[in-house]
């Protein structure tokens, strides 16, 4: 490949990425909001929509991580800076790659999109779901519409949970696992689409290597599980028990409709885009994944 430019490279996934891209021999070009003085960043303002010229110019592929966190309670404000910060990043991008002859763009995007779907089969092909999560996404990936119609290869990878020792949803959650607490959320049956780190970033490398893959990648294992098996798993490798169970009514008086989009939503993702191309996952079932996180 060899110069690509990552937005979001300060995060789980995107630290992981700059850091396999340059083991492997390519320069990760970082877009920073602040500059930190390194000699491969490059400051931009995906809110007020500026970005240097020529920052791209040369560059083999852009990916996009950049957005606001969404474990944050959804206020108002908070709605929209989830919105805003996936839009206007993407639409900037996206406009730059244009402008600097950027062939290819690899945008993040979520299994968020789907909506909750109980026991259907997903992929790729699915229609999107409704709920504030599944509008941002279509938003999110509608904003590569100005770099796709001028012919660049853009591709969303529609991201499950992603499992990784160094942060995201497994932070969260080992405190009360490590505890005793952790289990059940709700009845528990509902579908969790995940992915371990280290094959989330070969997910996006792929994709960018792949010239025959372009628009939505769901970026997850091919073995969905139960949240109460997931549960269960996830205990087991602490050494611990999943007794607890916490009914769905208390996790909405606590949380609201975070609570149904987040955490009682069931989505069985089957990531058949990344099956045809030849995709190898290193961590396929949880257990193993577990076993290194």
């Amino acid at each position: 490949m060899g110069r690509i430019a990552i937005a979001g490279s300060t995060g789980m996934l995107g630290t992981a990425l700059c850091a396999r891209l340059r083991q492997q021999g390519n320069q990760a070009l970082c877009l920073v909001r602040k500059s930190s003085g390194k000699p491969d960043e490059v400051v931009w303002s995906p809110g007020t929509g500026q970005i240097p010229p020529n920052a791209l110019a040369g560059c083999d592929a852009v990916v996009n991580l950049a957005g606001e966190p969404i474990s944050n309670r959804w206020t108002h404000s908070v709605r929209r800076r989830i919105l805003d910060s996936r839009v206007d990043s993407t639409r900037v991008l996206a406009e730059a790659c244009v402008r600097d002859g950027v062939p290819v763009l690899v945008n993040a995007s979520a299994t968020g999109i789907y909506g909750d779907r109980d026991e259907e089969l997903l992929d790729e092909k699915s229609p999107c779901g409704g709920g504030f999560l599944a509008d941002v996404c279509v938003a999110w990936e509608h904003a590569l519409r100005t770099a796709r119609e001028a012919g660049i290869r853009t591709a969303s990878c529609r991201f499950g949970v992603i499992l990784s020792e160094s942060g995201g949803a497994l932070t969260r959650m080992r405190p009360a696992f490590s505890a005793g607490l952790g289990g059940r959320l709700g009845s528990g049956l509902q579908w969790m689409p995940w992915i371990h780190l280290e094959d989330a970033v070969s997910a996006v490398i792929h994709t960018m290597e792949c010239p025959t893959i372009s628009g939505p990648v769901l970026a997850t294992s091919p073995a969905p599980l139960r949240q109460a098996e997931f549960a269960d798993l996830f205990a087991a490798s602490l050494g611990r028990k999943a007794r607890a169970h916490v009914p769905a009514w208390v996790l909405r008086i606590a949380l609201g409709s975070m609570a149904d989009e987040l955490l009682l939503v069931s989505q069985r993702c089957v990531p058949t885009r990344l099956k045809e191309t030849g995709f190898v996952w290193r961590f396929p079932d949880p257990e193993t994944a577990l076993a290194r996180t």
